[in-house]
């Protein structure tokens, strides 16, 4: 008496191997020539100027604004102490905010008195 569970076996095992038999059947590909000495392609000098400018322009753009006081414009903000000293002999008064002010209001490097100007030069 013959089980219908082993003929389905023996129908898949007999499947499998005519699929894996047709596999290693094949030819093996043809050996190909021995590649010559490698050349590398001449650089366009203005198109990678170009890339790069380009590519740094949108890579500092952001670091110009990025915000430098975290604690700007809260409670917690220590830059928004300041501190002025009147010099003797009718001198004008020197303070701390003018270089902290800018920070304090949660501006960036491009806000900074000094500094400001300088990152005109920077692409972005």
């Amino acid at each position: 008496m013959v089980s219908k569970k082993g003929g389905a076996g023996v129908a898949a095992a007999v499947g499998a191997a005519m699929l894996l038999g047709a596999g290693s059947a094949q030819a093996a590909p043809a050996a190909a020539p021995a590649p010559g000495p490698a050349t590398l392609a001449k650089t366009d000098v203005g198109q990678a100027l170009n890339g790069t400018t380009s590519g740094l322009g949108y890579g500092v753009a952001p670091i110009k604004s990025l915000r430098l006081d975290p604690w700007a414009n809260s409670s917690a903000d220590v830059l928004n102490n300041g501190a002025t000293v009147q010099p003797d002999q009718g001198l004008a008064p020197v303070g701390t905010g003018t270089l902290t002010g800018p920070l304090s209001a949660g501006g960036g490097v491009k806000d900074l008195p000094l500094v400001g100007g300088l990152t005109g030069a920077l692409p972005g």
